[in-house]
């Protein structure tokens, strides 16, 4: 059977209760004690591989502007020749060197910095900016194996779980309520203000329905697909090792995240998996089910960049975005949707069409920062990332119509994307939604 991943730091009621509330972590007299020697490698290999990018597009336009003269080029497409490239040659050969003997001296340097197992847990600011990290080119980041990378992990109270190893958890229920982030964002930012008031979804379900809530983080660099197949897999260890019989499975999900949960039950249908049993309501919150107009926009981008010989070196920085934005375009769910495909072109969308399962109540959450709803609402302004038709699953055709009922569907005024994790408004729609036996 898979085995869950687990971080570094192991979980402790000390640690699930100080990250979970938000209290800070504690202080050490030592700075170098709230830094890890993987975080100072990560940023590193990042500063290395920006280097040698920032010089690949200046040899590239140095070797356009050189074209233009009849001057012939190097070897390679977007490389120079002669005294130019050996230049070139010789900064990205110093650069490696760098990064090389960089992370030879952070391995003596070891000892002055805290190990994985007594790092403290990570404040909010240090997670919310690796989740935008992650989010923004977190697949280059798991290719490259750089520490930076943020695994999978299913967590409560704050604290990652080791399905096989479960802690103590006397309080667990057998409703258990999942909760997925979307992009570039994190399991710890369900906890939001509102007026000044705590807002959190999780912990409301739990109060007014007695779910046990369980938080999901992930990597949202890599393609929803990965992240989908690798989700299904926890949570079939999930209902395996859960201390108490399992009777309802229900998830709430944010952007992104409403797509990795459907990426996941398709997945799990096709490897005869016995999590979706359970499963028996999605509440999906401003989903792009069929994309965002912005990642569609940076499409364009790179179609214009690539069209001169004196823009296209420049293209480069357009497509250091991630899989995970580039599968925003259209809504990708599945590796079909984009095996094969150069995901910085131009192209048309040919997803697989996968409906709304038809064993799970599924509800939809959108939100507009208009007043009122209007045809203009509708197609252009919807929360700011996602049209009021994406997060509803309407389509031009037909087909991919994901066809939620009207009872099933809410639109929360005046309100932006990320204002849908704040909104208590929201939390009362879904406690509506979820009550047994509600009318």
């Amino acid at each position: 059977m898979l085995q869950i991943k687990t971080e570094e730091a192991p979980f402790t009621p000390r640690t699930a209760t100080m990250e979970h509330t938000g209290m800070p972590t504690p202080s050490s007299q030592n700075p170098l004690k709230h830094v890890s020697a993987s975080d100072v490698r990560g940023i590193a290999e990042l500063a290395t591989q920006a280097t040698l990018g920032v010089t690949r597009i200046a040899e590239g336009m140095h070797r356009s502007v050189w074209n233009t003269l009849g001057v012939p080029g190097g070897k390679g497409p977007g490389r120079t020749r002669g005294i130019t490239g050996m230049v070139y040659r010789t900064i990205r050969a110093i650069t490696r060197l760098a990064g090389t003997s960089l992370a030879t001296v952070l391995d003596r340097l070891q000892p002055l910095f805290t190990s994985a197992e007594d790092v403290w847990p990570g404040t909010h600011e240090r997670e919310a900016v690796l989740a935008i990290l992650n989010g923004v080119m977190g697949d280059r980041l798991a290719a490259g194996n750089n520490p930076l990378a943020t695994p999978m992990t299913l967590r409560y109270q704050g604290g990652a779980l080791n399905c096989q190893a479960l802690p103590p958890m006397p309080e667990a229920a057998g409703k258990v309520l999942l909760l997925i982030h979307g992009l570039c964002r994190n399991d710890l930012q369900w906890h939001a203000l509102h007026n000044g008031r705590a807002v959190d979804h999780g912990e409301a379900l739990a109060s007014a329905l007695g779910y046990t809530p369980v938080y999901l983080r992930y990597n949202s660099g890599l393609h929803t697909s990965q992240n989908g197949r690798e989700l299904s897999a926890q949570l079939e260890q999930l209902v395996t090792y859960w201390p108490t019989r399992i009777e309802e499975l229900a998830v709430v999900a944010h952007s992104m995240g409403g797509l990795l949960i459907r990426s996941a039950i398709h997945y799990a249908k096709q490897e005869a998996l016995i999590w979706p049993e359970y499963l028996k309501n999605i509440v999906f919150m401003g989903t792009p089910h069929h994309g965002s107009p912005l990642e569609r926009a940076g499409n364009w981008v790179d179609a214009f960049l690539t069209r001169t010989r004196y823009t296209a070196p420049f293209a480069r920085l357009g497509q250091i975005r991630s899989a995970g934005i580039t599968d925003l375009r259209y809504g990708y769910i599945l590796d079909e949707d984009w095996k094969g495909n150069d995901r910085f072109r131009r192209n048309p969308d040919n997803r697989q069409i996968v409906p709304l399962p038809t064993s799970v109540a599924c509800y939809a959450v959108a939100a507009t920062t208009a007043a009122k709803r209007n045809a203009l609402a509708n197609r252009l302004i919807g929360d700011g990332l996602v049209p009021l038709h994406s997060a509803l699953g309407r389509h031009d055709d037909t087909r991919r119509n994901l066809r939620f009922a009207d009872a099933s569907q809410y639109i929360a005024y005046r309100t932006n994307h990320v204002g849908l994790l704040s909104s208590p408004e929201v939390t009362r729609q879904m406690v509506q939604w979820l009550t047994p036996g509600r009318a």
